[in-house]
C-alpha cells in the first residue's frame, strides 16, 4: 500500500517536473522570437517574405537594431515605419536588401525614442545642408524628413557594415542611391564622417 502510494506520488512529481521543463523551453523559444510577423492578405509572396525574414533573424544577431517587434508584410504597400512597421515583398529574393529595409524602418522608431537628441542633431544638419530637395526620387516628403533620413540612413549603413561587411554594405547603399531618396543616400555616402560625428556627439548610435 505504501509502495503503491509512493509510486503514485513519484509519478505525479515526475509529470510536474516534465511539465515545468516543457514550459521552460517553450518560454525560451518564445523569447527567442525577435518579432511578431503578420500578413496583410496572407498572399504567398507575403508568407515567403515572412519566412525569409525569420531565416535572417536566425542567421544574424539583430537585437541591437530592433526597436518595435510588430511587423506587417504587405505586398501592396510601400515600406513604412508607423503606426506599424510594414515591409513589402519586393526583395523576397534578396536577403541583404530586405534586411537593410527592415533596419531602415526600425531606425525610424529608434529616432522617435530619442527625439530630443534627434532634434538637436537635425539643427546641426540644417547648418551643413541648408537646402535639400523635397519629394521623390531625391528626397523625403518634407525638408524635416530629409534631415531625419540623413541620420537614420547613416545608422542603416552602420548596421549593414556590421552585418554584411564593408563591400556589401557599400553596394547596398549604392543601389538605394539610384532607387529612392537618391540625394539623401548619396549625401550619406559622400559625407559619412560628418554625419557619423553628429550621431556620436548626440549619442544616437545603438549600443546594446
Amino acid at each position: 500500500m505504501v509502495i503503491t502510494f509512493l509510486k503514485k506520488e513519484f509519478t505525479v512529481f515526475l509529470k510536474l517536473i516534465l511539465t515545468l521543463v516543457f514550459l521552460f523551453f517553450s518560454c525560451m523559444s518564445y523569447a527567442g522570437e525577435p518579432v511578431e510577423i503578420s500578413f496583410a492578405h496572407n498572399a504567398n509572396d507575403e508568407i515567403q517574405t515572412g519566412e525569409q525574414l525569420k531565416g535572417l533573424f536566425k542567421k544574424y544577431d539583430l537585437s541591437k537594431w530592433i526597436v518595435t517587434k510588430n511587423i506587417i508584410i504587405d505586398n501592396d504597400s510601400i515600406p513604412h515605419s508607423h503606426p506599424v512597421l510594414t515591409l513589402h515583398t519586393r526583395h523576397k529574393r534578396d536577403d541583404e536588401l530586405l534586411l537593410s529595409t527592415f533596419i531602415h524602418e526600425q531606425m525610424h522608431w529608434y529616432l522617435v525614442q530619442h527625439q530630443q537628441a534627434t532634434t538637436a542633431a537635425v539643427i546641426e544638419l540644417k547648418k551643413l545642408y541648408p537646402d535639400t530637395p523635397v519629394g521623390f526620387p531625391e528626397g523625403s516628403n518634407t525638408e524635416e524628413g530629409n534631415y531625419e533620413h540623413l541620420l537614420l540612413i547613416d545608422l542603416e549603413w552602420k548596421a549593414d557594415r556590421e552585418l554584411f561587411g564593408e563591400l556589401t554594405a557599400r553596394q547596398i547603399m549604392e543601389f538605394w542611391a539610384g532607387d529612392h531618396y537618391t540625394w539623401i543616400y548619396r549625401t550619406v555616402l559622400d559625407h559619412r564622417r560628418k554625419i557619423d560625428h553628429i550621431l556620436d556627439a548626440h549619442n544616437l548610435v545603438p549600443s546594446k
